[in-house]
């Protein structure tokens, strides 16, 4: 009965989690529904619906706030600050905080199983089947969330790499036009949206909040996981610590960026026909034998 009354709460939390954002409109709705059958004589219903509709939301609302808690006063500062990270090199997907990624994780590990476990039961796979069942849900919600957040990264890590190239010349730019390093990263603000640009924009605002550049820079390098953009701001914190030429490091940076870029597709470009051979052996190659010694083989098989 205790595992039964826990399974509903975290339902009951997955509910309120997903739902929370619709409320105001679902409200609006209601209002409306309530003015329309009241001019029907049926308010008196939509009242009372409304009314335990609005308490069950109150009660999933309070019990998502007290698990967050809990979860939040559990969850050591280093281990939430690693989920940080790994949420920010992912675009932070669904606007989740790290306590609301504990949470889904705990969801997945109580769901999953069950939901395994429940198909085994329905298919009358018996209790090994349950049992290999559950642990394949077990290892999915350890596995999935982090493979999902690795995988966001990697791919917001390759849109980033591709927009870097102009970023640093729209920054050079503005550095031989004689802006300093701070309006420069204004003005690539200004002109240019994506990933890159977010990030400086970031980088920013922290500045202007009371970081020191190398600490913004910094956060900019652990937010953006790849060689180019850590090997441009090591340069530029090396610079500023030497007092070399921003230009210079700038114009050194953005030829190495184009050059890396070009070796990069030129690698695309000889791995194609190695990747083109596996298609060509396995699908098209039997097609044409048929289609060239199928009627050979049919008129040998009838002549012998």
């Amino acid at each position: 009965m205790v595992f039964i009354t826990f399974f509903f709460t975290v339902m009951l939390f997955v509910y309120a989690f997903y739902k929370v954002n619709e409320e105001r409109r679902m409200r609006l709705r209601k209002r409306l529904g309530l003015h329309l059958e009241a001019s029907r004589g049926l308010s008196g219903d939509t009242v009372e619906t409304q009314d335990h509709t609005s308490a069950l939301r109150r009660v999933a609302l309070i019990m998502l706030r007290w698990f967050k808690r809990f979860l939040n006063r559990s969850l050591p500062g280093s281990k939430e600050a690693r989920i940080e990270i790994k949420l920010l090199r992912a675009g932070r997907p669904l606007n989740m905080s790290p306590v609301d990624y504990r949470l889904l994780q705990t969801v997945l590990f109580i769901v999953l199983p069950l939901l395994f476990g429940a198909y085994a039961y329905v298919s009358n796979m018996g209790t090994n089947g349950m049992f290999i069942l559950a642990i394949i849900g077990i290892v999915l919600a350890a596995v999935g969330p982090h493979y999902y957040l690795r995988q966001k990264a990697k791919k917001r890590s390759k849109l980033a790499l591709r927009e870097l190239p102009d970023i640093l010349d729209l920054l050079t730019v503005s550095l031989e036009a004689g802006l300093g390093f701070d309006s420069a990263l204004s003005k690539l603000i200004a002109k240019k949206h994506g990933i890159v640009s977010s990030e400086f924009r970031r980088c920013l605002e922290e500045i202007r909040l009371g970081k020191t550049r190398r600490e913004a820079l910094t956060g900019v390098k652990e937010r953006l996981d790849f060689d180019e953009i850590r090997a441009f701001i090591s340069g530029i914190l090396q610079a500023e610590k030497l007092g070399i030429g921003m230009v210079q490091v700038m114009r050194v940076q953005s030829e190495e960026v184009r050059d890396q870029r070009k070796q990069r597709a030129e690698e695309a470009a000889m791995k194609a026909p190695i990747k083109m051979l596996f298609p060509l052996i396995i699908f098209i190659f039997p097609c044409i034998f048929i289609v060239l010694l199928g009627p050979v083989a049919v008129e040998f098989i009838v002549n012998f």
